[in-house]
């Protein structure tokens, strides 16, 4: 019996029609996403989802979809679908994460244009009959500075746009590599340096905690008078207050927004000021790129569906279903190993190196290696997959080798994770036990057993009296309970590392607090997903 696909979002009937070609029968009902008894009713009957955004795949949808195996959205953006019940129910989400690429940097480039020569307000004056050409006086782009923060996919074509229109491109981005930036033609600067030298600004990265409002008022007042500002990326990257604040200064000449801390944006700071220009999150919004992803997800549901092939997905990685039986617990090892040095480094980093010894070696190591690229990168982009991560480490440069080797030590297998930055190596071990559950079994080279929990402290001190007694006081008066508590120490008086497990998010002032006692030489808060 042929697998039944339902599409309930807008798709392109040349995206429809792969469906059918490929010998899956497919139901077209565009408008069903937004009718959602409807689609509660009749979702039973399907193996595959095909969306865009209107549709809503809640725990209470896939609650009913017995039948259902592979969601696919048409796009980059899941938002609207509880990935966590899906993989419990054992639903396999898909993206496509790069259809969208060049669309969204040609619209940062218009916006550019836009604001560079106000031509927005231009039109609507004309419109109005008037005839104001002394009014809107615009600035060439030719010769100027272009700060692009954020070169990843995006980002790097904007660079290479820009580098067409004869600008200077100056780029921030912790993870770029020189070797990139030399492929690329832009010079690599720090943050601050950025934001005094531009004459336009544009941004390219997620929102994560460390981006949301990256243009500060604090930034804002370091950039050059007359600064222009485009972000077609994420909403919340920019105080719209405060940059509200600096164009009525005049220390902003203009701004170019696509995308709003809140949306749909109804009200803002920045509408109706003068060389504003705003759009309604149209980044991905053209024709060839609605048609690109519509293809791309039916093509890969296809997949799946006829031959258990798995792209771009989200939830799992790309494996036999006969290696996810024996592979599931290596999997989160290499993943939690990642979290651990991705959270650990705060600078480009140029190389990663995966050793597998014993068992482990033998088995699928490109999606062992997916996970442990996914682990370190998504601390910084976490939108990446296991498809993606290893593109978006190829395009920073980052050069990645395996190493496996026969059984070495005590362990029938073990996992150890190295990265290479400018300045340090850092290495992380770690295996599974009969039990299942990953263990971190060596940090810095000194042999520990720590179990892996959703919320952790990890400190270094030289080996001296009153250390554990520290922790334990400073953690008792912020109220935070350790659950458990794990040490390790190269020699007596040597380096020694510990590792608390939390039952619950440390505030950053008690991180404050330890730093401030001067007896460590680092602290960290660092959080797993823990199954």
């Amino acid at each position: 019996m042929a697998p039944r696909v339902l599409v309930s979002d807008e798709l392109s009937e040349t995206a429809v029609q792969i469906f059918r070609d490929r010998g899956i029968e497919v139901d077209y009902m565009p408008k069903l996403g937004k009718d959602k008894e409807k689609l509660a009713e009749i979702i039973g009957q399907y193996d595959g989802l095909a969306i865009r955004s209107a549709t809503k795949v809640t725990v209470k949808l896939l609650s009913l979809a017995d039948n259902l195996k592979v969601v696919g959205r048409a796009g980059i953006g899941v938002d609207n679908v509880d990935i966590p019940a899906a993989s419990k129910k054992g639903v396999i989400v898909m993206n496509t994460p790069f259809g969208n690429s060049i669309t969204t940097a040609e619209h940062a480039i218009a916006m550019m244009f836009a604001v560079a020569r106000q031509i927005p307000e231009a039109s609507h004056s004309t419109h109005a009959g008037k005839w104001e050409k002394s009014r809107f006086m615009g600035v060439e782009l030719t010769g100027k500075t272009i700060g692009v923060i954020g070169a990843g996919n995006i980002g790097g074509i904007v660079c290479e746009r820009a580098l067409g229109l004869r600008m200077k491109v100056i780029a921030y981005d912790p993870f770029l590599s020189d070797e990139r930036a030399a492929k690329l033609g832009v010079t690599k600067v720090e943050l601050d340096d950025l934001l005094v030298r531009s004459d336009f600004i544009t941004l390219h990265v997620p929102l994560t905690d460390k981006t949301k409002n990256i243009l500060s008022a604090e930034a804002l007042a370091k950039c050059k008078t007359g600064v222009r500002i485009i972000n077609c990326a994420r909403g919340g990257l920019i105080d719209e207050v405060a940059l509200a604040t600096a164009l009525t200064a005049g220390k902003v000449a203009g701004a170019a927004l696509d995308v709003f801390a809140v949306e749909p944006a109804t009200e803002s700071p920045l509408f109706n000021m003068p060389n504003v220009v705003v759009t309604p999150h149209l980044g991905a919004s053209t024709t060839e790129a609605q048609e690109n992803v519509a293809l791309q997800v039916a093509e890969q549901m296809s997949d799946y569906l006829l031959t258990g092939a798995v792209s771009n997905a989200l939830n799992m990685p790309s494996v036999t279903a006969e290696e996810a039986l024996v592979m599931g617990p290596w999997l989160q090892l290499a993943k939690h190993l990642g979290a651990f040095v991705g959270q650990m480094t705060d600078e480009p980093i140029k190389a990663i190196n995966v050793l597998y010894d014993g068992t482990v070696s033998s088995m699928n190591l490109a999606a062992l290696n997916c996970a442990a690229i996914v682990g370190i990168m998504k601390a910084s982009n976490p939108d990446v997959n296991l498809v993606s991560a290893p593109i978006v480490a190829r395009e920073r440069g980052i050069q990645i080798s395996t190493t496996k080797q026969e059984k070495t030590g005590v362990f029938d297998a073990f996992i150890k994770l190295t990265v290479v930055t400018e300045t340090r190596e850092r290495s992380v071990a770690g295996t599974c036990f009969s039990d299942g559950k990953p263990r971190f079994i060596q940090i810095k080279g000194i042999n520990i057993d720590a179990e892996i929990g959703e919320h952790m402290l990890y400190t270094t001190n030289e080996d001296v009296p009153g250390i554990i007694g520290l922790l334990g006081m400073t953690m008792g008066k912020s109220g935070v309970n350790i659950a458990n508590f794990t040490l390790g120490r190269s020699g007596v008086g040597q380096d020694a590392i510990a590792i608390l497990y939390l039952d619950q998010v440390i505030d950053p002032k008690v991180i404050e607090t330890l730093e401030n006692t001067g007896l460590f030489q680092q602290v960290k808060a660092l959080e797993f997903e823990v199954n």
